[in-house]
């Protein structure tokens, strides 16, 4: 750790990016040890004294840092039961964190939240038999990692993708994904897709597409594929045609003035509510 005396003489922007991945690295460290020394609750107790003779803070922002410079001068009762506090503390320094990115206008992307978890276990994954996903040309490797990382919670058995879609291997989609590239079996196909006989017996198919079924009425399959498409262009004409011959469109309502949803936020919302169906959580019986 960085003596405060140095710190303090340091460029404020500086000084502030120091400060944040000071607060970041006590983070890491009490989440892999569930301790925080009495040292270390010291130190940040002085660092959050520091950092609220700072100029700029939103008074949201300083009422923060007091309430941290607080808890760390509190130090014995949170390090007596840091177990039972656990939340709390980490609470305090993500906050503290956060608060400092914001002062030097940097932001988390996704893959930058910390999870202690690390790798998942394949072992530990449910999922329902038959529900496949079909990925067309999705070419953002941010959507592919999200929609994996919604397929993986939502139980989803394998994903196929397009050739023309971003690789899961990208490191932003196995970033976005959190783990679930490395849990979830996909395949991506090499030829034209609709004529893979691997795919093909894989239907029934249905797309996520406006136009169609409203997401609360429509009758999801207990095997099937979810076909979803392009950012830019949707579900290609070839593969609306084969969901239309086979069970057809979802289509999620929605009432703002945009009247469309990015392709994976829509997708979440459609693994979730196949997920409830299958789980038996939606009134009704289970569709076959």
């Amino acid at each position: 750790m960085i003596p405060l005396h140095k710190l303090a003489k340091l460029p404020g922007s500086q000084r502030l990016r120091k400060a944040a991945n000071l607060v970041r690295g006590a983070e890491r460290r009490f989440i892999a040890s569930g301790q925080l020394e009495a040292r270390e609750a010291g130190y940040l107790e002085s660092l959050m004294k520091l950092l609220m003779e700072e100029e700029g803070f939103s008074p949201s922002a300083t009422e923060a840092l007091k309430k941290a410079q607080a808890g760390f001068a509190d130090a014995e009762t949170i390090l007596k039961d840091a177990g039972k506090n656990g939340k709390e503390i980490r609470r305090i320094l993500n906050t503290v964190y956060q608060v400092l990115l914001d002062r030097t206008g940097r932001y988390q992307a996704d893959w930058d939240f910390y999870e202690a978890e690390g790798i998942l276990d394949h072992t530990k994954r449910r999922s329902f038999p038959g529900m496949q996903i079909y990925l067309e040309d999705i070419r953002s490797p941010y959507n592919v990692g999200s929609m994996f990382r919604a397929a993986e919670s939502f139980g989803a058995e394998k994903i196929w993708l397009s050739p023309l879609c971003a690789n899961p291997r990208h490191k932003r989609a196995e970033r976005t994904a959190m783990g679930c590239t490395h849990v979830l079996p996909w395949e991506q196909l090499e030829d034209e897709p609709l004529i893979n006989e691997c795919l093909f017996s894989q239907g029934p198919f249905f797309a996520l597409e406006t136009g169609g079924i409203p997401l609360e009425d429509f009758p999801f399959p207990a095997r099937g594929v979810l076909i979803a498409g392009s950012e830019e262009l949707g579900v290609s004409p070839q593969a609306l045609a084969l969901a239309d011959s086979s069970l057809g469109r979802v289509s999620i309502p929605t009432w703002g003035a945009k009247g469309s949803l990015n392709v994976s936020v829509a997708f979440g919302i459609v693994m979730q509510a196949w997920a409830a169906c299958l789980s038996g959580d939606m009134p009704g019986d289970m569709p076959g």
